[in-house]
């Protein structure tokens, strides 16, 4: 089991890279990829139960304890990001697929592996835990209501329909992970050291299906599609940091706020994009899953070693 947890922990501290390798693998190789186009929709839903299994009441504390800073961090979440995307849209004259395909991945839920960049930026883990629990936990509804109000212009969104799917590839399978976990605790707990392994074997999967099947359609625009979404998460970290600093909360808060807004559940929005839209509106929310972590990674370190500075700088100041 030591070999196990040690493969897992490295392939999960070495994500990004997996994410970047499998991308070219979709690009370069496509075949090997789209046979699994039918297994997008399954492939988040394992990720998913992973989360449910690591799920505890110690995740929610945080809403009970600071409830307005939970709450201000989703809806930050759920405001900025989704109006970046739209303002992105019509700014950058944006084509249907593609602007359906950024509005969509801009209104998804928080990503997976912002509590990760929380805690290598010395941030308030606790708090960004809670926020990306609860902006999970009410993604039916705030997902397919921000989709349908600021995609509607560009095609009809069936917004039962992604209520449907979100609660078929997302909520069903955390609730049961946190089944699972309450009826086979030490087996459960056992099972999460692989946990890394597997949501990231997942998650690359899906973005290399995600490339893969729009190859041709990347080679015609994914050089805009890589600028939208640049400018998407870079604009989102700025704007959740310039929010946490304006509604007052402390350095470590302000961390979590700008990862839980920046960072976007990108393999839900591949798998609403694969099943409700033109494939092409998958493309922004696979090249965001391999760009958010590239940039979450560097804005971590730098978080981080901005705050060792700084604290070296405190203990000379009292030593003189």
């Amino acid at each position: 089991m030591n070999a196990v947890a040690k493969v897992s922990k490295f392939v999960g501290d070495t994500f990004s890279i997996w994410v970047i390798l499998f991308a070219l693998l979709g690009f370069f190789m496509p075949t090997l990829f789209i046979g699994l186009k039918g297994q997008i929709s399954l492939l988040l839903g394992i990720v998913m139960f992973g989360m449910g299994l690591t799920l505890s009441s110690a995740d929610f504390r945080e809403v009970f304890r600071r409830p307005l800073d939970v709450a201000l961090g989703v809806v930050g979440h759920y405001i900025i990001m989704p109006l970046l995307a739209y303002g992105l849209a019509i700014a950058l004259q944006l084509p249907p697929d593609i602007a359906v395909g950024v509005i969509l991945v801009g209104c998804c839920p928080s990503g997976t592996s912002s509590n990760v960049m929380t805690f290598l930026s010395k941030g308030d883990v606790a708090l960004g835990v809670s926020i990306a629990s609860v902006s999970t936990l009410i993604a039916p509804l705030a997902t397919p209501a921000m989709i349908s109000l600021l995609a509607g212009q560009w095609m009809d969104i069936s917004a039962s329909s992604l209520i449907l799917d979100i609660l078929k590839v997302v909520i069903v399978p955390i609730v049961l992970g946190v089944i699972v976990k309450s009826l086979f605790r030490k087996q459960a707990e056992a099972a999460t050291v692989a946990l890394p392994f597997v949501s990231t074997l997942a998650i690359v999967l899906i973005v290399s299906i995600v490339v893969g099947l729009n190859r041709d359609k990347i080679v015609e625009t994914g050089l805009l599609i890589f600028l939208v979404v640049i400018l998407h998460n870079g604009l989102g970290y700025l704007l959740g940091y310039l929010f946490a600093k304006a509604i007052r909360m402390n350095p470590a808060q302000r961390k979590a706020i700008v990862f839980e807004t920046g960072m976007q559940n990108s393999g839900l929005g591949a798998s609403l994009a694969a099943a409700h839209f033109n494939p092409l509106a998958a493309v922004p929310s696979a090249i965001f899953s391999v760009w958010h972590n590239i940039s979450g990674s560097l804005l971590a370190t730098w978080f981080a070693r901005r705050a060792a500075k700084e604290e070296q700088q405190t203990t000379d100041w009292i030593k003189k």
